[in-house]
């Protein structure tokens, strides 16, 4: 038979085909064995009313089979067949599929699952092979016919036998380059890889002719053992995936070792999600939250994002579109068929059914954690200290648009209770008189804690919370409250824990006190913006505070992101009038200027550290103490 043109024309459609759709030419594999899935789901459907075909779901299976002598790879099934005409149709027109034209003729409401819709699949083989022969007999047909193409160059079709229906797809893999080792694809381990990545749960086996060696008695000394070869089918994928049993049929030991096998983990997950859903969208899913972050997961290398399948075939194996970035974190698999994918089937096109699956993922992971949460506050705990980061980002992120959504999921720990609470237990145990959710920011619990503010509330028998994340700054911002009780920094000039008698007396007193107060401001000068009486110091001498615009915890971070324009928070001295360092500070400006000086400065630069801050000049610090102390 002459050769015909594909009726697609043109060699650069077929180059467009084989070289610019898919991403990786280890697809082509996974095309193929879907095609021949497609095939038998023909004939499988077929025998459901016709009784010659003469097979049960039992007979049907794909088989591959490697020839490294002769460089082919061929992928065969005993499926439903094509015609010459069929062929024609199907192979000669690029971008035409008989899955697509099968499924039609079923109709809408029909249950049979079609994966080949696009027609292009087949033509991915020329990714990894020079030349494609394709050997086909159709069911009821007794001829079988060939078909041969190395390319754009066109196709031949010819008569040929073949013992009974089904199809052979048998490549000839291209040579060897410096770029691509296509003998790859001749090895068993390569392709047990591939079937288990993108084929594990297509529904029919998928089996490979292998050799393998045994002992046998030596015909000449049955004393002795000699070894000799033969061949064996071995199936390479598992066929039905464990999210699409029965919740009750799965043991958690089943899930975690799926989990740990699946996403290379050697921990057990803190938390697994079996769902299965109908109605507007139906799909089924199997999710996991990690016990511990991945070493890469807080770098801009890590990759999330679910696998997706459809029917059984891996279509992408990090679909970030299904996972909102806050929950990241999350593994696991989602099965669906109401997707519309793109022609390469690599790619999702964002589609309202999309949308739906991603919405009643995020639903679901919500309420199950808020489970935990409530159930198992150890396991809690593991997660948070894992992935409380993840969260709090995802709160303070997007102009706060998450707040609803993850406040309940926060956790922060407890001065009083010296443990990890919600917001809800900490408004639960507020007296009435407390007005404020009080909290802490810094770099560590310890330190926040000998904070003279900290202790001033904690004495007045309050709960402070411990931020100790760069991010909780603006966590607090965007909540802003929580039951209608406000936050408030136990470095905000008022804590609401004095009363107006306290406050009339300290006006009072600041007042008299009011030449030192002028005096240390004059010595300091612009770095400082206010010098004043502290309200709740303590037994603390000192103590600098942010006017309010800006704390000094964001100081610091803006510090480390952006250092050569970072903003710094307005400081305010705050003096504690009872303390004796204040009696000296008055005594030595009657008698000693000089040294009333270099007390001002010191008692800065002592707030400098109190607060966390970089003192201005360390050295000009040391050779001060030093000079108080001759």
């Amino acid at each position: 038979m002459a050769k015909k043109q594909f009726q697609a024309e043109s060699q650069r459609l077929l180059d467009l085909m084989i070289n610019s759709i898919y991403t990786h030419k280890e697809i082509f594999l996974r095309e193929l064995i879907s095609n021949a899935s497609d095939a038998i789901d023909k004939l499988a459907y077929r025998a459901l009313t016709d009784d010659q075909v003469g097979l049960s779901r039992e007979d049907f299976a794909i088989t591959l089979r490697v020839d490294k002598e002769h460089r082919t790879l061929t992928v065969s099934d005993n499926g439903i067949g094509m015609t010459a005409g069929e062929m024609e149709q199907n192979l000669g027109t690029i971008a035409r599929s008989g899955s697509l034209q099968f499924k039609k003729e079923l109709g809408e409401q029909s249950e049979v699952d079609i994966i080949g819709q696009f027609g292009v699949g087949f033509y991915a083989a020329f990714m990894v092979a020079d030349n494609v022969s394709v050997l086909s007999r159709k069911y009821g047909e007794e001829g079988a016919n060939l078909w041969q193409s190395d390319g754009a160059d066109g196709y031949e079709i010819t008569p040929c036998e073949r013992d009974a229906a089904g199809t052979d797809v048998i490549l000839h893999l291209k040579d060897d380059s410096e770029d691509e080792k296509y003998s790859d694809y001749l090895e068993e381990y390569t392709l047990r890889n591939l079937v288990r990545k993108y084929s594990d749960y297509i529904r029919y086996p998928i089996q490979m002719e292998v050799t393998r060696t045994r002992e046998v008695e030596d015909p000449e000394d049955k004393e002795k053992k000699t070894t000799e070869e033969y061949q064996q089918l071995d199936t390479l994928n598992s066929m039905v995936p464990l999210w699409q049993r029965p919740k009750n049929e799965v043991t958690q030991e089943e899930y975690d070792r799926f989990y740990q096998e699946k996403f290379y983990d050697f921990e057990k997950p803190v938390l697994t999600l079996h769902l299965a859903a109908e109605g507007a969208v139906s799909f089924h899913a199997l999710l996991f939250v990690p016990a511990k972050a991945p070493y890469d997961y807080y770098t801009k290398d890590y990759q999330g994002g679910l696998q997706l399948y459809s029917s059984g075939v891996m279509i992408m194996e990090h679909c970030g579109d299904l996972l909102p970035d806050y929950f990241r974190f999350v593994r696991g698999v989602v099965d669906t068929q109401d997707l519309s994918l793109n022609i390469s089937r690599e790619m999702l096109q964002h589609t309202r059914s999309l949308k739906l699956i991603a919405a009643n993922l995020q639903k679901r992971i919500r309420a199950e954690l808020l489970k935990l949460l409530e159930n198992d506050r150890e396991k809690y705990e593991t997660f948070w200290s894992a992935f409380g980061l993840q969260l709090k980002y995802g709160l303070a992120g997007d102009f706060g648009a998450n707040k609803e959504t993850l406040r309940d999921l926060m956790i922060f720990w407890s001065a009083k209770e010296n443990k990890y609470i919600t917001l809800n237990e900490y408004v639960a145990a507020m007296g009435e008189e407390q007005k404020y959710i009080y909290y802490a920011t810094g770099e560590n619990r310890a330190h926040l804690a000998q904070l003279p503010q900290c202790r001033q509330v904690r004495d007045r028998g309050y709960d402070v919370l411990m931020l100790t994340d760069e991010v909780d700054e603006f966590v607090v911002q965007i909540l802003q409250n929580h039951q209608d009780k406000p936050f408030r920094s136990i470095t905000a000039e008022d804590l609401g824990l004095n009363t107006a008698d306290e406050d009339k007396a300290l006006e009072e007193t600041a007042e008299k006190c009011k030449p030192v107060l002028e005096f240390v401001k004059a010595q300091l000068g612009d770095r400082v913006k206010e010098v004043r009486l502290g309200k709740n110091l303590g037994d603390c001498a000192v103590s600098l505070v942010p006017d309010g615009s800006l704390s000094f915890e964001m100081e610091k971070y803006f510090a480390r992101v952006q250092p050569e324009n970072a903003p710094k928070a307005g400081r305010i001295l705050e003096l504690n009038p009872n303390h004796d360092v204040f009696a000296a500070l008055q005594v030595a400006m009657a008698k000693e200027p000089d040294k009333a000086i270099k007390y001002a400065e010191l008692l800065y630069d002592q707030a400098l550290l109190i607060a966390g801050l970089p003192l201005e000049d360390p050295s000009a610090y040391t050779t001060l103490v030093c000079s108080l102390m001759n």
